[in-house]
């Protein structure tokens, strides 16, 4: 492709700025003094005498005046353009530019999906440009994931014609996906629980982070270090309409963390057990018919975030998880452990 500047392919005509009285801005003029940057000049303002010092203090001598062909395009119309292209399911722009940037949010709460080889695509195209969020991210209605904008003042319009196919070309590059709103059910395990030898601390923390993404909990059932009496609580959960099990303590080497061998007696298929992640090694997704079962080591009860807090977005947005896909989650899957966590504005699981 032509590495081509905006000066060389549009006519644009320079005058000095105190011979701008009364001239139409093209585009916005950014002020930044002390902690401030915003715009101080809007597209389309008519310059004033009283403007000429206000633009000299920002730097600007000349103005520039656009005369556009029918083959160049302005940064304005082309955000809007790529906006339309890039923006998929479950999210929203506003049709104002800001200093020719346009602003891509989550329309409903959900899973931010962005199909990274195709932006990878858009953004090779060199003049335009889009910075998102990272993908598989939990996200709140409203908050910005996205933005684009054409980088020179002026393009050629075939540039924008081009990025705007390859955003429609397959998958939408930026999605949101909904979460579903499940019946959980609880199955806690372990002799020192189970006898009452110490509190239950994971109910607590099972429930509300089911509770933050919407679902909420239909059946809490205990069982001691037997497999076959793990098997039946997690039968009693489906029975009472479960449509998602989650299971705690019992992951580790342990003689008597038999919790998987519980998981499997309760008929469970498609285990994968284990991950790349910390913390949250010892993992264990499967299913029991159509209903998600997710294994959580005893972890999860100490750590405010573990790799659940990953997965969980996830299996309500409808995946399921192969070997192959946990083991792509070892990038990224090392939790820094901070003093005050700031999950999910942090590199844990991106």
């Amino acid at each position: 492709m032509d590495v081509t500047t905006a000066a060389e392919i549009s006519s644009k005509i320079t005058i000095p700025v105190d011979l701008a009285v009364g001239m139409v801005l093209p585009h916005d003029i950014t002020e930044i003094k002390d902690t401030f940057k915003g715009r101080a000049f809007r597209k389309g303002h008519i310059i004033r005498e009283e403007d000429v010092d206000h633009l000299r203090r920002l730097g600007k001598e000349h103005i520039y005046v656009l005369q556009l062909s029918p083959d160049e395009i302005h940064e304005n119309e082309a955000a809007l353009l790529m906006a339309g292209a890039l923006a998929g399911p479950g999210t929203e722009y506003a049709k104002e530019i800001v200093e020719g940037k346009v602003t891509i949010r989550a329309a409903r709460d959900g899973l931010l999906k962005i199909n990274q080889e195709a932006l990878l695509q858009f953004n090779m195209l060199g003049e335009v440009m889009c910075a998102t969020l990272q993908t598989n991210s939990p996200v709140r209605k409203g908050e910005q994931i996205a933005a684009s904008r054409l980088i020179p003042l002026v393009a050629k319009r075939r540039l924008v014609e081009r990025a705007v196919a390859v955003a429609e070309a397959g998958d939408p590059i930026i999605k949101v996906l909904p979460l579903r709103r499940v019946n959980a059910g609880l199955v806690i395990t372990g002799n020192e629980v189970y006898y009452g030898r110490i509190k239950d601390k994971f109910e607590q923390v099972l429930r509300e982070k089911l509770i933050h993404l919407g679902s909420k909990v239909c059946y809490v059932g205990f069982a001691p270090d037997d497999p076959l009496m793990i098997a039946a609580e997690i039968q009693k959960c489906i029975a009472v309409g479960a449509e998602l099990l989650v299971t705690s303590g019992g992951m580790s080497v342990d003689p008597d963390d038999v919790t998987c061998q519980g998981i499997k007696e309760a008929g469970a298929v498609d285990i994968v057990y284990g991950t790349p992640v910390l913390p949250g090694a010892m993992f264990l997704v499967g299913r029991i018919g159509q209903v998600p079962v997710l294994g959580v080591p005893a972890c999860g009860m100490f750590h405010k975030i573990t790799v659940f807090d990953l997965v969980l977005p996830r299996i309500l947005a409808g995946e399921a998880f192969s070997r192959r896909d946990l083991a792509a989650m070892g990038y990224g899957g090392l939790c820094r452990n901070c003093e005050h966590c700031h999950y999910p504005v942090c590199s844990f699981g991106k």
